[in-house]
């Protein structure tokens, strides 16, 4: 006689749509056996399985399955992720006795798809994450794990807080309803070590630990006993640390920091490094002034600018050269593959030297040319300003300190033209000699505007004769002053062509082109 667990397969292996031959192969059963049992299902009509055009599950003769009536129910808990596992466990309780096997066979026969633990994780928090599961359903799921209140601040920030926070909310939610931080790693694209860290969190100091985004403890960039570290290895040569270097690079001060035990990584060295004010700089080379006397001086010709009435002229004097004229080098604008080149050796085709002034408040340029630098072209070019500025009340002649510039010779010619009779006779104005300190060229606002001239015509220049490059020195100049007589601008305001800082008397400019 059939035990009642064999006949349960034969009926559900039947309502599978199979024959009775089949049914026989699987169960090991007579095929007349199997007919005597379906017969008496059907009330003695045996069961030839389906007729064409009918399927197994459209042919329901004979007694239904104990599971028949669970089956939406059993569905819909497996849409929702329920495991097999649950799913019989749930059944068992409610009474079913069948086998495992027979309740496999029902979901197969019901085209039932159950999920693997992973799926379940992954299709859970993908549903929390959408906000397709409500904050009810939510807490049935997570049970006595969580607070209500707990549960609500976790939906709140998995709902509207940004990324990091968000992750760190439903890692708590998905550990409330038993799913492994592998399977939250892997969906919220987080390491394990990641999510098994907020989940330590959580059980140490609850939920605020775990949310928020700030440390309680200082930064290491922050740190002065880090700070203390880096400054002490940076204030040495790189050479004391066994670098054979002359200036330090973040590597070296890494290295150097590593072997005395300090673990703090570039990015913070660079922080502190910066937050101090320090900076990698390239050197800028510059002219220092070697005069006792210079702050002096310096504050003197600040005071007459600062003053300076509009019947007042300030002139900032100095010669150009002399430089030769002959095929000159020079940045140019090259096609691709073509170098320019300059014959080492060449014939000058003359010298010059031309000296100039340059009045600040007009910023306008007067010039001649000379043949040497001595006093006797400085008295000729204090009697070419005296005569083009007759009017002015004064004058004043700022120039670096070489011996031409204050020979007794030309303090004489001073001392004549300033004399009354002298400036009644010729209407001309005082002057006033406001020198510069001693070997501070840098100060000489005039050599920015010969740097400038120099960039506009003289690099990459082949002038034929020095007259040639006199005609493109004096049409220069006349552009130049041209333009700020149309647009009066005091010097400094604004630049000319090419000049490679503001020309204005600035304690901090260096108006001397080291080039040139």
């Amino acid at each position: 006689m059939l035990k009642e667990k064999d006949r349960w397969a034969i009926q559900l292996l039947h309502r599978a749509g199979n024959s009775i031959r089949q049914i026989s192969k699987v169960t090991r059963h007579n095929r007349n056996t199997i007919g005597n049992v379906l017969a008496s299902l059907s009330f003695g009509a045996p069961d030839e399985g389906p007729s064409r055009g009918q399927t197994a599950t459209q042919k329901r003769s004979g007694r239904r399955s104990m599971l028949e009536p669970l089956k939406e129910v059993l569905l819909g808990k497996i849409r929702e992720g329920a495991s097999r596992a649950e799913l019989l466990l749930d059944l068992r309780r409610a009474g079913f006795t069948g086998s495992r096997q027979t309740f496999d066979r029902f979901l197969h026969a019901s085209n039932a798809r159950t999920f693997t633990m992973a799926e379940r994780a992954k299709n859970w928090m993908h549903l929390v994450l959408q906000g397709a599961r409500s904050s009810s359903q939510i807490k049935k799921d997570v049970g006595d794990a969580l607070t209500d209140e707990q549960i609500t601040t976790l939906l709140k920030s998995v709902r509207t807080e940004p990324l990091k926070t968000r992750n760190r909310a439903l890692t708590l939610l998905a550990h409330g309803i038993g799913i492994t931080p592998a399977y939250i790693a892997s969906f919220l694209c987080i390491t394990r070590s990641t999510a098994r860290r907020y989940i330590s969190y959580f059980k140490r100091s609850g939920i605020p630990c775990v949310l928020a985004r700030t440390r309680k403890g200082v930064r290491k960039a922050a740190d002065p006993g880090y700070a203390a570290a880096v400054f002490k290895v940076l204030h040495a040569p790189p050479s004391a640390f066994g670098f054979n270097r002359t200036t330090w690079r973040v590597d070296d001060l890494h290295a150097a920091l590593s072997k005395q035990g300090v673990a703090i990584c570039k990015a913070n060295i660079q922080k502190i490094i910066k937050d101090a004010g320090y900076r990698f700089r390239k050197a800028r080379r510059v002219l220092t002034s070697t005069d006792p006397e210079y702050r002096e001086k310096l504050q003197k010709i600040k005071q007459i600018l600062a003053n300076l009435k509009a019947d007042e002229k300030f002139f900032s004097i100095d010669e150009y050269g002399p430089f030769s004229v002959k095929i000159m080098g020079g940045r140019a604008l090259m096609r691709p593959g073509e170098i320019r080149t300059i014959p080492e050796r060449q014939k000058s085709k003359g010298s010059l030297i031309a000296t100039a002034a340059l009045e600040l408040s007009t910023n306008q340029v007067s010039h001649f040319y000379s043949e040497k630098k001595n006093t006797d072209e400085m008295i000729r070019l204090l009697e070419l300003l005296i005569s083009q500025y007759r009017g002015q009340t004064r004058v004043f002649l700022s120039w670096d300190a070489a011996s031409w510039h204050a020979s007794k010779k030309f303090f004489g010619r001073v001392a004549e033209v300033n004399e009354p009779a002298y400036r009644a006779e010729h209407g001309t104005p005082a002057v006033e000699p406001a020198p510069l300190p001693s070997c501070a060229q840098f100060l000489n606002v005039i050599e920015a505007v010969f740097s400038g001239m120099a960039r506009a015509i003289i690099h990459n220049s082949d002038y034929a004769s020095v007259d040639a490059a006199k005609a493109a020195i004096d049409r220069y100049f006349a552009e130049r002053n041209g333009h700020f007589q149309k647009h009066p601008r005091r010097a400094g305001n604004k630049l000319w062509r090419m000049e490679r800082i503001e020309p204005e008397f600035n304690e901090s400019n260096n108006c001397k082109d080291p080039g040139w």
